[in-house]
Parts: structure tokens; sequence; C-alpha cells
């Protein structure tokens, strides 16, 4: 019989086995990263293209194009292509990134060579209809001005802006910038960017030759997107915006979002701040967690994060609180920072997060489209499966001095900047 009594024994991760990709390229130079793994006759087709021509007085370009893209071409209309795709059980789903966009199929692998020329007019032929560029913008002013009344919406578009200014990665979209959206803007944006020298292919499932021949047969043909195009870079400047606060009388909850432009994935000491990041806010048994939801009873839920992103990387905590402790709420947060640089971990608290890290990272590869995304986050900055060893090694191996180190170095809040939406 088990006894329930007694604590599992815990077990730290040994070895995480990477799937590296092969590497191809169509006749037209797209080139092709394919993770062909699985048992099930099913294949994932990813389309990634490099954000382009940023134009700040037309932040939404890139977003409108993503979002309608598969809403007619010359010879479908929105609703054909979505019956065509769905007969043969297929998804086409659309993303857009501050750094890239792309274009998603997943279908049976018996049914590659009728749905790919679907895909194939879509990314050559999308002619944006007026009609359904209404409806978008009329749906998404709608959607906005909701969004517009939530103190946490709120809280993040001014931390956003506050940090990344105008920017694709701080822009202030309002309801104006929907009303300015023309056709024109799209389809000029379209040519631009969606083209064979601005697109990489990321294939995962089920994938060999004869799949790569279909793939080639029909997307490694001529494209007729030819548009001059700049991709987008961005040089950021860390400066202190200080306090913001967006005044709610009325709010009985209050948003809060803090933190500081940082470095990103391709800094060394990146791994480690994500260590850092764990211990303070980055899972359910974080210190933030410990003390203001489990402790204070301040909030449902609390936490915090290292983003990277291409041109740069910031840190940040979100929570909301009630109206009534949002001041307490703060002196806590930075008293958990001020705790962690003054006071080295204890070895059995960072334990556990180095198993836990450990876990989510070999739990998070548990098919070949995982295997995908993970070997994308490494090719669009620029690095290797080296930069996993590395990660897997310092999560391992970090000290708790080495922890300390690492909040005074990156967690001074004087420079944070702090936004409240909501009463103080």
């Amino acid at each position: 019989m088990l006894d329930r009594t007694l604590v599992p024994e815990s077990k730290q991760v040994n070895d995480i086995n990477f799937i590296s990709p092969k590497k191809q390229r169509l006749d037209n130079g797209i080139q092709v990263f394919t993770i062909n793994a699985g048992k099930q006759e099913l294949v994932r087709i990813e389309f990634v293209f490099e954000n382009v021509n940023w134009n700040k007085s037309k932040p939404l370009q890139a977003i409108g194009v993503s979002h309608l893209i598969n809403n007619g071409t010359k010879t479908l209309s929105a609703r054909e292509i979505a019956d065509k795709v769905d007969y043969y059980g297929a998804f086409l789903q659309t993303e857009y990134g501050a750094d890239q966009s792309s274009v998603k199929l997943y279908t049976l692998n018996k049914h590659l060579a009728t749905v790919l020329p679907i895909l194939w007019s879509i990314l050559n032929e999308s002619i944006f209809p007026e009609q359904e560029l209404e409806i978008f913008k009329q749906n998404q002013q709608q959607s906005l001005k909701v969004s517009l009344q939530k103190n946490d919406f709120l809280a993040r578009k001014s931390f956003a802006h506050a940090i990344f200014g105008s920017s694709p990665y701080g822009s202030n979209i309002e309801v104006e910038d929907y009303q300015a959206m023309q056709k024109n803007d799209l389809v000029d944006y379209f040519s631009a960017a969606y083209k064979p020298e601005n697109c990489t292919i990321f294939v995962a499932g089920k994938f060999d030759d004869a799949g790569f021949d279909i793939l080639n047969a029909v997307v490694g043909q001529e494209w007729h997107n030819k548009a001059a195009s700049v991709l987008n870079k961005f040089e950021f400047t860390a400066s202190n915006q200080g306090e913001i606060f967006i005044e709610k009388p009325d709010a009985i909850q209050s948003a809060i979002r803090m933190g500081v432009l940082s470095i990103n994935r391709t800094h060394a000491d990146f791994a480690g701040f994500q260590v850092l990041n764990c211990l303070l806010g980055g899972y359910f048994g974080s210190r933030l967690m410990a003390n203001i939801r489990e402790d204070k009873g301040y909030t449902y839920g609390i936490g915090s994060a290292v983003v990277s992103m291409k041109d740069a990387g910031y840190f940040f905590i979100a929570t909301e609180v009630g109206a009534d402790v949002c001041a307490d709420a703060l002196a806590e947060i930075e008293k958990e920072i001020d705790l962690l640089k003054a006071e080295a971990v204890q070895e059995e608290e960072l334990d556990l997060v180095r198993n836990y890290m450990l876990g989510s990272m070999l739990g998070s590869l548990e098919n070949a489209f995982s295997h995908a995304d993970k070997f994308k986050n490494i090719h669009y900055s620029g690095l290797d499966y080296a930069y996993y060893d590395k990660y897997i090694h310092t999560v391992k191996t970090i000290s708790a001095e080495e922890v300390k180190a690492l909040a005074n170095k990156y967690l001074d809040t004087t420079t944070f900047t702090k936004v409240v939406a909501g009463k103080k």
C-alpha cells in the first residue's frame, strides 16, 4: 500500500534531449527546418516572416495583415478558404508578434498536396477585401473600448509604452489608429513582408522526403510579392519613468505592473536571471506568491517574468490587488526584492526551484511541435543548442551567492517604472 503520509522523493532531471532540425532549401531559396518526429500522420508547417518597414504613423499595418491575410484572395473568398480547409480536417492559424508574424497550417499528411495550394494562394494573392477590413476595424475598436475599462489592460499598455515608446514593443494603440486603417496600407505591407526572401519555414510532425517534395512543388515556385523592405531594428535606452498612476475612483481592485528594461536571451546572465526570477515570482511557490497571496491575502495571483525579444528584453512584476491594500502590496513587493538582494537564498529553496525549472523544461518537450518551438527561440536569437546546454548547466549549478549578486545587479527598484491603475 502507498503510504500517503510520506513525501515523494524528489529527483533532479539529469538529461534533456533536443531534436535538431534537418535543414533544406526550396527551389525559390526559402530555408526549411524540419523536426521529423511523432507517430501520428499529422504535420504543422509554419511560415514565419520578419516584421519590416516600421512606420509609427501606421502602427497597425503588420497586425492588420496578420489578422486579415486569410480573409480573401484573388480566387477564394474568406468563406471558401474556411470551408475548403475545414473540409480536409485542416486548420489555419495566423499569429502576430512584435518581431515576427506567422501563418501555420495543421493538416493530415494525406491531404498535404490538396491543402497547401490554398495556403500558397493566401501567401501570394491575398487582397484584403474592404468589407472584411471594415468588420475587423469595427470589432477591434469595440474590443479596445471594452479593454480600456479594465485596470490590468491599462497598466500593461501604459507600462509597455513607458518602457519601449512608439515601437512595436510598446506602441500605444488607440481607437483612432483602427479608424485610420486603409486597404492600400495593408496591401503594401503584405507585398513587402510576405515574400520568399523574408520567409523561413518550420515543419514539425511526420514529414519525410515525400512531404518535402510536395512542399517544394507547391511553395518552392515563384512568389509574386517583391516590394522592397527593411527589417525592423530598434535600440532602447533604460530610463526611469518613475510612478505612473491611472486613477479609477470607483475601482475595487488596482492593477500593478512594475519593471525595467533588461537583458535578453543573448546575454550571458540570462539563464541565471531566469533562476532569480523563478525564486521571486516565476512559479506558484515563489516568494511573491507566498507573501502577497498566501500570507497577506492581497491577491489571487502575482507573478514576475523575464521577457526576451529580438532587440530588447525586460523584467516585470504584475498583479491585481484590493484597492485598499495597494500601497501595502507595493511595499511588500519591494521587501521581497530587498531580501533577495540582502540574504543568500537557502539551499533547500534553491533546489526546489532547480527541480521546477528543469522539470518544466523537460515537460515542455512533449511533441515535435514543442521541439520546433524551442528551436525557433534560439534561431531568431542567433544562437544554437549550446544555449540550452548552458541554461541547464546554470540551473543545476548556480549558487546562492550568484543569485544574490544577480539580484543586486538587475533588481534596482529605484530604476523601475511602476504603473498603478485604479486607486492607491
